[in-house]
């Protein structure tokens, strides 16, 4: 079956399932492989659920013409969303980076979506199967579409770049994250700037923080044509701001410096380093011609979620839960402004970062020496990476913590709970630190 006759079976079809817990009747199943499952197998389960069509590669478990055979169903997939991107006559915005991409792409949905209908990856699709997932979603009334590209390995982005095809784009951040599939800090940049080779061929805009000094050598040195800067002074900024406030929520001025004109906006972010995402997604707006008010509503309209710099208000405490994942980058900057909040007393509760390789023991050190360079009244390590550097350092014990396991941690603030504290709690997502919640 060729991609053109599966896209004419889409068209009368246009709803992918790829999970038979969650058919949609009428939909396309695809019958993707995992590590520990073979989707083949449950080929006709999802027709018995209401699936019109079934994509298969193994001809064992086609029974009839509902059942699609084809070679690989992963590739056509990504083949169909290909071929269904080229109909989409409308701005694509696609993003990566080391940290915010989420939050940006949510903040640019919120700003675009004041003017336009926009379509932005839903959740965490944003890897090889989640964006021509997201791709597919797109149908022909929306007006603008937000793709978020995650990657922990080289040649990721430039796979997904072309299967999105951004018309314009960004990079939010290039850091220390997923080091152990990047092959250190220079394999990322590589591998985040697979997007500004995309641009460079294509000729798309791209929007660049200009205070950032590794994305500024980045896209200099690729001699990118159509740049449109933003950031936090520079008056060739698109785009210019400062913050304001930030107790914790931020509050900013910003400057759209073709006009000379200057707004001032709350957000319901905590994090001095939201900055940036907020500042790009008003830049996009700018660009897009949206008016001040309207970028302001979708600024100080968006409410963030999924444990991501979300405040949450106990009987006692005041949490800035970062707990979705973290990574030497993201960390020190959490610690920074934990550093900068105001507050009469503060806790740090870290957890272990994953994914960093050979670099896991330095890292983790590193952060403990930031966190202890910052000014706060009690610091909680949870963690064996963390639990490891506890002999490393002159780490006196009335203020710093160590606790080998989550299980020990919650033991300690049960006997020794916290109170009238600004905490903010943040690891890696695997670390599952949510746990700690209701003790605070």
């Amino acid at each position: 079956m060729t991609t053109e006759q599966l896209y004419d079976i889409y068209k009368q079809h246009p709803v992918i399932s790829t999970d038979t817990r969650k058919i949609a009747p009428g939909s396309l199943f695809f019958a993707l492989k995992g590590d520990k499952f073979d989707a083949n197998t449950f080929a006709e389960q999802a027709i018995a659920a209401g699936a019109a069509y079934v994509v298969i590669d193994n001809p064992a478990y086609r029974l009839n013409e509902k059942y699609l055979l084809v070679d690989d169903v992963l590739s056509t997939l990504q083949d169909l969303a290909r071929h269904h991107r080229k109909q989409l006559k409308i701005p694509v915005v696609g993003l990566t980076g080391t940290n915010g991409k989420t939050t940006t792409k949510e903040l640019i949905n919120s700003v675009l979506s004041q003017h336009f209908n926009t379509y932005a990856t839903q959740g965490n699709l944003n890897n090889h199967i989640g964006v021509p997932l997201s791709i597919l979603s797109i149908n022909n009334t929306h007006q603008a579409a937000v793709i978020e590209m995650g990657a922990n390995h080289q040649k990721e982005i430039g796979l997904l770049c072309s299967i999105s095809q951004p018309t314009h784009g960004l990079i939010t951040n290039v850091g220390k994250a997923h080091l152990e599939g990047f092959g250190g800090f220079e394999g990322v940049k590589k591998g985040k700037g697979e997007l500004y080779d995309y641009f460079k061929k294509s000729g798309g805009v791209v929007f660049v923080n200009s205070d950032s000094a590794d994305l500024m050598q980045m896209q200099y040195d690729r001699t990118l044509k159509n740049v449109v800067f933003y950031g936090s002074i520079d008056l060739e900024n698109l785009v210019s701001g400062q913050l304001t406030e930030n107790s914790p929520y931020l509050a900013l001025q910003w400057t759209n410096n073709g006009t000379g004109k200057s707004y001032d906006v709350k957000s319901q972010l905590t994090g001095a380093y939201n900055l940036d995402n907020i500042l790009a997604a008003i830049s996009i707006g700018v660009y897009f011609k949206l008016s001040a008010e309207e970028i302001n509503a979708g600024i100080a309209g968006y409410q963030p979620k999924n444990n991501r710099s979300q405040i949450t208000q106990t009987a006692t405490n005041t949490l800035i839960c970062d707990y979705y994942n973290a990574n030497p980058s993201s960390m020190f900057v959490a610690i920074e402004n934990m550093g900068k909040i105001k507050a009469d007393y503060k806790v740090l509760v870290l957890g272990d970062m994953f994914e960093l390789g050979d670099e896991s023991a330095v890292e983790h050190e590193a952060v403990i020496k930031k966190a202890m360079e910052t000014e706060v009244g009690l610091r909680i390590f949870i963690g064996a990476e963390f639990y490891k550097s506890i002999d490393h350092g002159p780490w006196t014990m009335d203020k710093n913590k160590f606790y080998a396991t989550v299980e020990d941690a919650i033991a300690a603030l049960k006997a020794n709970p916290i109170k009238n504290a600004t905490v903010l709690i943040k690891g890696s997502r695997g670390m599952a630190l949510e746990r700690l919640v209701e003790l605070f």
